[in-house]
């Protein structure tokens, strides 16, 4: 014969005690099924209601001090409001836990139903609020994007060739040269003004004029691939840029974010302002076969010279290096001062076995000029 499911409790018992001494949870148990036996027919005794299921299990929470125990009863009952209350009462009969004194005063009869109920509708409150205050984040979080969006200036075509440009392009005194539409955008977005597309490989007459107004400082920024080394060697032959700024190696500046782009302008380099390669090949004659460098300013006028063993340290400490020339081997340590200390141009005797040349660095070797 199988066992009875049991039923789902109606109501709850709430009850307090305090025994005048230390007892345990079980003492209080045995008391209150022990002292209630007898009160009523044996299917209405404790035990025999738990054994059915219309009492669930009792819980007790207690603690001692001072030669005192309180704590608190939670009893689950399935049987009618009626039954419930004549359990609750006879619980209150008890007036010993074990060897000592005890008092028992049932605190509330609640409905689980409506517990329920209460417990459903704060939760659903919980969750409504949270819902709003999402909901109102998303929207929020849209209208701000959206702003963004309208706040974003437009480019427009200028000059003869209707190159891709910032609206404040004839403007501005500082200007960025990139190479396409979409590198435009990408630094509008950013917030960037005074901004010209090449779009091309070829100079287009429009950026040939303007850099040669000289009130204008140009910056070339450019990907950081094989086409915008190609662009770079156009550039200083036709429109020779003041600085030139590289995107990553292998990174294109439309992709970039906001500061990515910063740091990579922040990393621009100048361009030695020496009219072709005839004075720096007249220099690096001059200097064959002394083992001495030339640090030459931008305007191509001499700063300094100085042994090759003291390059690297006159380097770092001599300010407005835009190229050098020196009779000797170009070793990684000084690619590393030269492009650490904004040199533009470096000249030297040979290139050292598997140097790798830093992006926005010319280096040449005597034989090239």
């Amino acid at each position: 014969m199988g066992s009875k499911e049991k039923a789902s409790p109606k109501y709850i018992i709430e009850a307090s005690f305090i025994v005048e001494g230390v007892v345990e949870r079980h003492d209080v148990i045995g008391a209150i099924f022990g002292q209630t036996e007898g009160l009523f027919p044996k299917e209405f005794e404790l035990r025999e209601l738990q054994k059915s299921g219309k009492i669930g299990r009792i819980d007790i929470n207690l603690k001692s001090e001072k030669d005192k125990t309180n704590g608190k009863i939670v009893a689950p009952s399935s049987l009618d409001r009626a039954e419930t209350a004549i359990i609750a009462a006879a619980m209150e009969t008890v007036d010993r836990v074990g060897p000592c004194q005890a008092k028992i005063s049932v605190d509330k009869i609640s409905v689980v139903r409506v517990d329920k109920r209460e417990k459903i509708l704060q939760r659903a409150k919980e969750l409504m609020r949270d819902w709003v205050v999402k909901e109102s984040q998303d929207i929020d979080k849209l209208l701000t994007e959206v702003s963004k969006e309208d706040k974003i200036v437009q480019p427009v075509h200028y000059g003869r060739e209707r190159l891709t440009a910032s609206p404040d392009i004839s403007k501005k005194k500082e200007l960025i040269i990139v190479e396409g539409r979409a590198d435009v955008i990408n630094l509008l977005k950013a917030g960037y003004g005074g901004v010209i597309a090449l779009e091309g490989v070829k100079v287009p007459r429009t950026i040939i004029n303007l850099a040669k107004r000289r009130k204008k400082e140009i910056t070339a920024f450019l990907d950081g691939d094989r086409g915008g080394d190609l662009i770079l060697k156009e550039l200083l032959q036709v429109a020779k840029p003041a600085y030139v700024a590289r995107a990553p190696r292998g990174r294109e500046v439309e992709e970039l974010d906001p500061d990515e782009i910063e740091e990579a302008l922040s990393r621009r380099v100048p361009l030695v302002e020496v009219e072709g390669l005839g004075e720096l090949a007249e220099l690096a004659k001059e200097l064959e076969g002394t083992l001495e460098a030339v640090l030459l300013g931008r305007d191509g006028g001499r700063l300094a010279r100085v042994p090759v063993s003291e390059l690297v340290d006159r380097l770092r400490e001599q300010e407005g290096v835009a190229a050098v020339v020196f009779d000797g081997i170009v070793t990684g340590r000084l690619l590393d001062a030269a492009a650490e200390t904004g040199v533009a141009t470096l000249v030297g005797e040979r290139l050292g076995n598997g140097v790798r040349v830093p992006q926005g660095l010319d280096v040449k070797v005597f034989r090239d000029l």
